[in-house]
């Protein structure tokens, strides 16, 4: 059943998102990220002490594809 939709103000939509109004049958976004963080890269809070004497991130990645948009479009 359709809805009615009013006023409709849209700030902003980021490169992830979806916006959609009315009837829909499937939404599917895709995106794709790799992050590389080592340890203590994502602590957040108020007076943090972190030690981290001995810590590398690999970053060499042999396959090239981890993720593929090919049948998303």
């Amino acid at each position: 059943m359709p809805g009615i939709v009013g006023v409709l103000k849209v700030n902003t939509v980021s490169s992830s998102a979806v916006l959609h109004v009315g009837d829909v049958f499937n939404i599917a976004p895709n995106s794709q990220i790799k992050t590389y963080a080592g340890a203590g890269s994502f602590n957040t809070g108020d007076f943090m002490d972190v030690n981290n004497s001995r810590n590398t991130t690999r970053v060499n990645d042999p396959d090239l594809i981890d993720n593929s948009e090919l049948a998303n479009n």
